[in-house]
């Protein structure tokens, strides 16, 4: 018994001073590891960030010279139209039938926004935009500071849906004398958004600090201080963790959305304008912590070689990855039949969905089929009304009463055909000759073929009429259609109250106005409202399509229909059209 004892003893001894040994190496190998680590990264990351300002000075004179470019080009402009005779002899003549289309013609080859052509009240006469035709200018800064000046003027100013816009401005002589001013609108909005693309943040500046062109919307109109000021609770949080968390990036210049930035500075060569670009460290990490994941991975492997040579367990662990390969396999085949299964479901589902756009198609043309007879409800209605009193008319041997009933159901025929031929320019619009309408005449006729209906429903009519006749150039069976339709749609809206009301305002002014207000219950989707095919009403009632062909002869006529909700209740439409004034008449 003791003989083994004693032979165990020499064998415990050893162990000690190996143990003792391989600790020692270990911990050697440690601090080289971290001592090699913490000086690469400080060099590295050194390096790598001067190398990422470089690009980013880079990028921000690019940016600046496009800025600058882009103002330089549109400098020019406005002294070159201030001279245009054709312009300067509509500002004169007060025509300017053909203005619009000059502007129009410019504005491509000139790369601006927009073009304006101010009389010397301050109206817009002529624009690239007809939907700005008529606009009251008098105030604006453009306006008054051109008016001031001998010379080109540059004016930023703030939108109210936000941003900022940029225009030059002149005004326009003849004889010594003020007779307009041109406005032309700098795009400087287009490199807003050519910089969403990019990862760095970018704001542009003016002599007064005020940023007013950004990649962060909510940056514009402030300083640059105040913006980078404007940091959310959870931001602030997710900064304190990366700072902790990354220990590759220096001191960082500023914080965008909770993310450490190099903040670089320059200057725009016109009116003081500066502009500062962001640059994460994202870059810099990346490189950084390739290599010195390389660098771990290696000591890493010459720590594993280590144990390996030490430690028996190397055949455990070896079985211990076969067993894990085995059901990686298995894992695997068990994917590509899930992958299988999941290729032949999207194959049904592809099925699916070509039998679904069938019936789309199908729907659709059930829809087309339901609008005519939703146009042609009203006419028959009166029609039907029509023949009832003629009957009776001529039972009472009345005959010369009846033919003028007669004579109603002749023209509700011919109404009929003009709304199955505005059905069909719904999809291919045609053109038709416009003559002077009477807005008033329009409305009483559309009243008249609502009648029956507006007795049924015990609807009480207001109208509001100026004193004078109000006059527009268009379709009068056109219009009438879109007043049926505002009517139809009035009645509609004031079927579930107790005493419904209906009221009809005409005004004019630069242009003629006509308001139907009802007292329903309001519009649910202001945006949808004048798509295809949008309706409110139950299924059968009506087909969506009233509003949007009202909307499309409303716009071949020069105007525009428009909906809101009342202030006290109701829905209110408004048409407004072209007035005809009397150079339009005499032109006509």
């Amino acid at each position: 018994m003791s003989e083994p004892t004693s032979e165990r003893l020499p064998r415990v001894r050893r162990s000690g001073p190996l143990g003792w040994r391989v600790r020692l190496a270990l911990g050697i190998l440690v601090l080289l590891a971290v001592a090699t680590v913490w000086t690469t990264n400080r060099l590295l990351t050194d390096r790598f960030t001067e190398s990422t300002r470089n690009r980013a000075e880079l990028r921000l004179a690019l940016y600046s010279g496009n800025i600058l470019s882009e103002l330089r080009r549109n400098a020019i402009v406005p002294q070159l139209l201030a001279r245009d005779p054709a312009l300067i002899g509509a500002l004169n003549s007060g025509d300017f039938s053909q203005s619009s289309q000059r502007l129009i013609s410019y504005v491509d080859e000139i790369g601006a926004a927009s073009l304006m052509l101010l009389d010397r009240d301050g109206r817009t006469v002529a624009a690239t935009d007809r939907n700005r035709l008529g606009e009251q200018h008098r105030g604006a800064p453009y306006f008054v500071n051109a008016l001031r000046s001998n010379t080109t003027v540059f004016t930023t100013q703030a939108r109210e849906a936000g941003g900022y816009s940029f225009t030059y401005s002149r005004r326009v002589e003849s004889q010594n004398t003020v007779i307009g001013v041109i406005v032309v609108e700098v795009d400087l909005a287009k490199f807003e958004r050519a910089w969403v693309g990019i990862t760095d943040a970018v704001a542009v500046l003016d002599s007064e600090g005020t940023i007013v062109l950004a990649t962060e919307p909510r940056w514009r109109g402030r300083t640059m201080d105040e913006a980078l000021e404007r940091q959310s609770p959870e931001s602030a949080i997710e900064r304190a963790i990366k700072a902790t968390a990354d220990w590759t990036a220096l001191p960082p210049d500023a914080y965008v959305r909770g993310e450490a930035v190099m903040q670089v500075d320059g200057r725009i060569p016109f009116r003081g304008w500066t502009m500062a670009t962001f640059t994460t460290y994202a870059s810099v990490r990346e490189k950084v912590n390739a290599v010195l994941a390389l660098e771990i991975m290696g000591f890493a492997l010459l720590a594993a070689l280590a144990f390996y040579a030490l430690s028996r367990k190397t055949a455990l662990r070896m079985a211990l990855f076969q067993r894990e390969s085995a059901e990686l396999r298995r894992l695997n085949a068990r994917l590509q039949r899930e992958i299988a299964e999941r290729e032949k479901v999207q194959k049904d589902l592809a099925s699916a969905e070509q039998t679904l756009e069938q019936s789309s198609k199908l729907a659709a043309l059930g829809e087309m089929s339901a609008a005519v007879s939703h146009e042609l409800n009203q006419p028959l209605a009166a029609m039907k009304t029509y023949l009832a009193g003629a009957r009776l008319l001529l039972r009472r041997n009345r005959p010369e009463e009846a033919m003028t009933a007669f004579h109603r159901i002749d023209d509700l025929i011919e109404r009929m055909g003009a709304i199955t031929r505005q059905l069909k320019s719904y999809a291919r619009k045609g053109q038709s000759q416009l003559s002077p309408v009477d807005m008033g005449e329009a409305l009483a006729s559309s009243l008249s073929m609502m009648e029956p209906q507006l007795k049924a429903r015990r609807v009480r009519i207001a109208k509001i009429l100026p004193d004078v006749p109000v006059r527009v150039m268009g379709d009068r069976m056109r219009i009438e259609q879109v007043l049926v339709n505002l009517l139809r749609n009035a009645i509609d809206a004031t079927k579930s109250e107790a005493h419904p009301e209906i009221e009809i305002i005409l005004a004019s002014g630069e242009t003629a106005v006509l308001s139907v207000r009802d007292n329903g219950h309001g519009i649910e989707d202001l945006d949808a409202l004048f798509e295809p095919f949008y309706t409110t009403k139950q299924p059968g009632d009506g087909t969506g399509l009233g509003l949007a062909i009202s909307s499309g002869i409303v716009a071949d006529l020069g105007g525009r229909l428009t909906a809101r909700n009342g202030s006290d209740g109701g829905a209110v439409f408004e048409m407004q059209l072209p007035i005809l004034n009397e150079t339009h008449q005499a032109a006509e």
